[in-house]
């Protein structure tokens, strides 16, 4: 026995025990090391004119025995002599397929695709194999060699006898591992399984270039007896064929136009394992210092546990057609997180077990071009399919505005865009693009009320109010979008009639215009104001002095209700968007930062109890008919009809509004008082 020196014993329990963390992933690697033996004959043949290939028949073969607990993978590639076994073998992490790859660079071409890296990959048969024996005969050798080992002190060569039954009579090597015991911790029996191996190589060795065969056993009707007679009951029998099991040819190195849309969406439902049908599909192929194939679909639904914590994002990578990771989270960015696919690249630098890759820059090189290509085709279904894509949003929307929250605004640029929300005004969705086209001259800023019903919030006092400014208002029922909208602050509006400074200006562009000039347009930014917030400021210069004087003439009026309401209000004021007899008596709006939605969607959180309030105003319509009834109170000094009228606007106002109010109990007893 030649033995492995000290040092390759401790590398080879190393990465035996160590590098990989999925014992099953061993036939990966021997499949992958049996595709680059073809591959190397494959390529000899095209510069050896004595190097005749039949095409057709290279494979890879799988074979069992369950009886002898023996699983064999064979190819019919180019072999190995005694000083290649000795030097791919014997010496740890030396790759022969490296070095070949290396030394035929200029030759290789898209018909040759070498996997193997590091030289490690074989050794990974000996976490499920007690005994590993590689059977070889390289290509112009009438020799045929057996290579054996236990993994553990070293390893033999020896010839084989022609009459031995492992004998190889043509080039090519068969690896047979001989598994291990089972023991409590491991069953070793599902790799002597029929349906575990198929399934091992449906799932990481899908779309290696060669085919991967093996006996199956199948069942078919026997033929019905000449003899038989009216009662004759179909019989079945079980027969063996041998099955190619791998697809070999990926559907994404596919040209488009040779692929259908149903073999799409059928490879989708089948590798995603979803029922329906992807909403977009699209590919991207990137050529350059970094080549890579993706294919890429956006699903017809969410799934039940997308805002789950146990939800994972990510696509698969493959890299030369072998899947490296079932989910590479670091190809897709949060908000995207629900689009599913594949990336193959060889040029990715993986880790020695191919598990994990090594340099993040190449990942993020991927990420962002994978991401813009995201972005662009939302676009184009916003665009070309507004039903599809409204009812993507219904599924995903939340995702993106979570996007700009947790990136606080900086994503705003390229998701604000994408963003739908219902026009009060329309009733139907809008981008903010089209609410901001759609603006009346004099608007300077994006309106939206945010709660949990729509109706609801259509029906808002403050809402009326600027609907009959002539301003439409979005109503947003997501618990994310005042946080989208607090993040973002603003909205570019693109291509925008211009503004002009003045009317000396604006006189000029007229004529302009009139003398045949194009209309000139401008980029605005506008701002985003919940209508909720203290400082709409959209009443006239006649209403802000109305209100004004009002509040100067009630001052003690006011502050008698402040102090009934008590700190439950930051203060009582004359409101200046609720200015007619028509409009409600009464309501609240918040001041500094949070706003009533925001305080409610913090309380419903964890952390309730820490959960910071907004700063509320009971803001009083000055013409309506409950003021003269409060000023009335205040002047006839009768302090508990003063406070029961204040407490009752208030409530009466937080009930309009959405919120809950403090005392319910108390609420009802003062609406009994009135009574």
């Amino acid at each position: 026995m030649r033995k492995f020196k000290t040092e390759s014993k401790k590398l080879l329990d190393l990465m035996i025990n160590s590098i990989y963390t999925n014992r099953e992933i061993f036939l990966r690697e021997l499949i992958s090391n049996a595709s680059d033996a073809i591959d190397k004959l494959y390529l000899k043949s095209l510069t050896d004119a004595s190097a005749k290939v039949d095409q057709e028949n290279l494979a890879i073969t799988l074979a069992y025995d369950k009886d002898a607990r023996t699983l064999t993978v064979s190819d019919n590639g180019i072999g190995m002599t005694a000083d290649e076994l000795e030097k791919n073998l014997g010496t740890i992490a030396h790759s022969g397929s490296e070095e070949f790859k290396e030394a035929n660079a200029d030759k290789q071409g898209d018909a040759v695709d070498i996997i193997g890296r590091f030289g490690v990959g074989f050794y990974s048969a000996f976490m499920v194999a007690k005994e590993v024996s590689v059977v070889t005969r390289a290509f112009g050798s009438d020799e045929c060699l057996r290579w054996t080992s236990d993994g553990i002190e070293g390893y033999t060569i020896e010839p084989v006898a022609a009459d031995d039954p492992a004998y190889r009579a043509t080039c090519g090597s068969d690896v047979v591992l001989t598994l291990k015991d089972n023991a409590d911790e491991a069953s070793y029996d599902e790799y002597l399984s029929e349906y575990t191996l198929k399934d091992l190589v449906k799932r990481y060795s899908n779309y290696v270039r060669y085919p991967v065969k093996m006996m199956v056993t199948k069942s078919r009707q026997k033929e019905k007896p000449a003899d038989a007679g009216d009662d004759y009951k179909p019989e079945w029998e079980d027969y063996e064929e041998l099955e190619t099991l791998n697809s070999m040819t990926p559907i994404w190195k596919k040209r488009g136009s040779d692929v259908t849309p149903e073999e799409y969406n059928e490879f989708y439902k089948s590798t995603f394992h979803d029922w329906e049908d992807p909403a977009r599909t699209f590919s991207l192929h990137a050529e350059g210092t970094l080549e890579y194939d993706a294919l890429l679909f956006i699903p017809g639904k969410a799934p039940f546990d997308l805002y789950s914590r146990d939800y994972e994002k990510g696509l698969e990578l493959y890299s030369s057609n072998v899947l490296i990771m079932e989910k590479c989270a670091d190809l897709l960015p949060d908000y995207y997180n629900f689009v599913r696919g594949v990336v193959d690249s060889a040029d990715v630098t993986l880790n020695i077990s191919r598990e994990t890759l090594q340099q993040n820059r190449q990942l993020t090189a991927m990420e962002r071009r994978i991401e813009k290509k995201i972005t662009s085709e939302l676009e184009s279904m916003r665009d070309t399919d507004r039903e599809a894509y409204e009812k993507f949003f219904g599924n995903f929307g939340r995702g993106l505005k979570y996007g700009i929250y947790s990136s606080y605004g900086m994503k705003k640029d390229e998701l604000a865009g994408l963003l739908l929300f219902w026009s009060a005004k329309n009733e139907k969705f809008v981008t903010l693009q089209e609410y901001a086209q759609a603006m009346p001259e004099g608007q300077k800023a994006i309106y939206y009320a945010a709660g949990d019903d729509r109706d609801r919030l259509a029906k808002m006092p403050v809402v009326k109010s600027v609907l009959a400014k002539g301003f439409d208002v979005l109503l947003c029922t997501d618990d994310v979008d005042e946080f989208c909208f607090q993040a973002m602050r603003d909205f570019t509006a693109k291509d925008m009639p211009k503004v002009y400074a003045d009317d000396a200006a604006r006189e000029a562009a007229e004529k302009a215009q009139a003398d045949g000039a194009e209309a000139e347009r401008e980029d605005r930014t506008l701002e985003l104001k919940n209508v909720s917030s203290g400082d709409l400021d959209l009443a006239s210069e006649e209403e802000k002095k109305a209100a004004d004087e009002a509040a100067k003439a009630n001052e003690g009026l006011f502050g008698a209700m402040k102090e009934a309401l008590d700190d439950a209000v930051a203060k009582v004021t004359v409101s200046a968007h609720l200015t007619s007899a028509g409009d409600a008596p009464s309501c609240v709006s918040a001041e500094g930062p949070v706003s009533l939605e925001m305080e409610q969607v913090l309380a419903a959180g964890p952390d309730a109890a820490q959960a910071p309030k907004a700063t509320r105003v009971l803001e009083v319509n000055a013409a309506h008919p409950v003021f003269a009834k409060l000023q009335a109170a205040q002047e006839a000094g009768d302090t508990d009809k003063l406070a029961l009228y204040t407490s009752l606007l208030y409530d009466q106002a937080l009930l309009t509004e959405g919120l809950p109010v403090a005392d319910p109990v108390a609420f009802a007893q003062n609406v009994c008082k009135l009574m």
